[in-house]
């Protein structure tokens, strides 16, 4: 848990940062929320599958620093630097030159596409610095140091607010926000509207990145590895080895950005009482889901740690023991929103009907609790033992063949055998994919472990027969 509380707090910020973006966008205008919320859909899921390839840095950090192999961290960290600036330079290239048939296929009002190309084209700025800062913060995560993201995140949003303030509104912005102390040239100046919230972006991106630079290179608490000295060229071996862990998270990842991207695309349909419910419930669920994804990050650092030293059983007790502690999270949300899903809601809207459906919506999301915190938690411990393909694998199958295409049938319904179910028929196929996927999950972990187990007491036995 002293793992895993900083990481939510730092995951909470970087949601924080989005949701400032959209508030203060949309105070703007109605146009400005529009292209700040398309654009967002475009690029948040390219920076959260270079997050997920990054992340296979933090299993490869937490083995090395349990079997006290700190030399050998330092190569790794330069050459996960290197994959972040390629994968960060080409997602600012497809910001910049790949958006336009993106918007022509979705069909998004020509006004609005131009506003957004010219949001994402500032966001594509920071994208090479938001990548550096995830290597560096997985490097830092697999040291058993997950304060830092926590400050640094809030650093980053504490930048974004004012830069929102100054460069969205502009002159007036700025006045609002300092008042008499604002000379006439600053309060002169123009508002950018969604342009500028995507240069506040790219800014909060790079601070965040500069200042993960510069703490890993002046705290102590790195020291053994001494980062930032004599670059290390690219090295095919363990960038190979690096991506082979990271692009199936990375893949992951998406498929399961890309599932409720398409659940919202598909209920769209069902008219604006659904649209709104749908999306109230999922943000507030969301929410209550930093907990249990903190701990399954901090999960595939003990585990590494463990596997590290060559303690096999003892990986095997510290992965079904954050197991069992996922449980007891998954019961307190469930209690929390037992307690407090009404008056909650209430704050979102004030239509009696769209609170009753997201009152349902909130019903079916307490009984998918415990298979979404499960369902993480044994993804978290299977990435500490760098097994990661399966989970990709197994994401794939569970969320688009069993949640997304099975809620998409239960929605529609079946002519001649039962009736459409609605908005209630996605969210019945989300607790379904993801219980298939704790199933999978589980038996994967238990043989993943059982495996290791094995080889390891087969080793120990021809040691001691040799001896």
């Amino acid at each position: 848990m002293r793992l895993t509380l900083p990481i939510c707090g730092a995951q909470l910020a970087q949601s924080g940062m989005s949701a400032v973006d959209i508030i203060m966008a949309g105070r703007a205008s109605a146009t400005d929320l529009a292209a700040v919320s398309v654009g967002s859909s475009l690029w948040l899921p390219l920076m959260l599958f270079m997050t997920g390839a990054l992340m296979g840095l933090t299993p490869i950090v937490a083995q090395l620093l349990g079997g006290q192999r700190q030399t050998a961290i330092r190569p790794y960290v330069h050459q996960a630097l290197w994959i972040a600036l390629l994968l960060g330079t080409l997602s600012a290239l497809l910001l910049w030159f790949g958006v336009g048939p993106v918007f022509r296929f979705m069909g998004v009002p020509e006004h609005v596409a131009e506003l957004s190309a010219g949001y994402l084209a500032a966001v594509a700025f920071g994208m090479p610095g938001v990548g550096l800062y995830q290597a560096l913060r997985a490097f830092s995560d697999g040291m058993n140091h997950t304060r830092p993201a926590l400050w640094i995140s809030l650093l980053g949003l504490g930048i974004n607010i004012p830069c929102n303030y100054a460069l969205i509104y502009g002159g007036p912005g700025i006045v609002s926000l300092l008042g008499d102390l604002t000379p006439e040239r600053v309060a002169a100046l123009p508002a950018l509207g969604a342009v500028g919230c995507g240069i506040a972006t790219a800014i909060s991106m790079w601070v965040m990145c500069l200042a993960m630079m510069v703490y890993t290179h002046r705290a102590r608490a790195y020291g053994s590895v001494t980062l930032w000295h004599s670059p290390v060229s690219p090295r095919r071996r363990d960038i190979f080895e690096l991506l082979h862990v990271g692009v199936p998270i990375g893949v992951a990842i998406f498929v399961e950005v890309t599932l409720f991207t398409l659940i919202a695309l598909f209920v769209a349909r069902l008219g604006e009482v659904v649209v709104s419910a749908h999306q109230i419930a999922l943000n507030y669920t969301s929410i209550l889901f930093m907990l249990p994804l903190s701990l399954s990050m901090a999960l595939t650092v003990r585990v590494g740690n463990t596997l590290g030293r060559g303690d096999m059983h003892e990986a095997r007790f510290v992965a079904w023991n954050g197991i069992v502690v996922c449980l007891l999270v998954a019961l307190f949300n469930d209690a929390i929103l037992w307690a407090t899903a009404s008056p909650i809601l209430a704050l979102y809207t004030s239509n009696a009907e769209v609170h009753a459906l997201a009152m349902s919506l909130v019903t079916l999301a307490m009984l998918y609790q415990i298979s979404d915190s499960l369902q993480v938690n044994l993804a978290g411990a299977l990435r500490g033992y760098k097994d990661t393909r399966i989970i990709m694998l197994i994401t794939v199958l569970s969320y688009w063949l069993i949640g997304l295409a099975g809620g998409h049938w239960l929605g529609r319904g079946w002519e001649g055998h039962f009736a459409p179910f609605g908005i209630h028929g996605y969210w019945l196929g989300l607790c379904a994919g993801l219980t298939v996927a704790a199933l999978l999950l589980g038996w994967r972990l238990h043989h993943r472990a059982r495996r290791s187990l094995a080889v390891s007491d087969d080793s120990s036995l021809g040691t001691a027969t040799k001896d």
